[in-house]
């Protein structure tokens, strides 16, 4: 698989913190990349992930912060090393997820 390019990467990770503030904005790219992160449910498609984590006013989602912050120790792909298949792919995930958790803890 093919890294995720610096632009994704932020592309994806903004777009994830802006969900956090309002759900109705996570895209499909944050959507495919979140809900295959260890730790989520997977859900039929983005509408059932955006109805299980919406709040009663359509915006700051709680919920999807403390499930990205209580998950970033598995999403570290610490399993993966240096010269393996993937590893470059897995390593670009793990650069979309810290900084996800970096700005929802900064």
């Amino acid at each position: 698989m093919k890294p995720f390019t610096p632009i994704q990467q932020t592309r994806i990770a903004n777009n994830i913190v802006a969900a956090c503030r309002n759900i109705s904005k996570l895209n499909g790219p944050a959507y495919r990349f979140i809900s295959g992160c260890p730790g989520f449910i997977a859900h039929y498609d983005i509408s059932g992930f955006k109805a299980h984590y919406w709040d009663q006013w359509g915006h700051y989602c709680e919920k999807l912060i403390n499930d990205i912050l209580a998950n970033q120790s598995i999403n570290q792909w610490s399993n993966f090393r240096h010269g393996e298949r993937d590893y470059d792919y897995n390593m670009s995930r793990k650069a979309i997820y810290n900084a996800i958790c970096n700005n929802l803890k900064g």
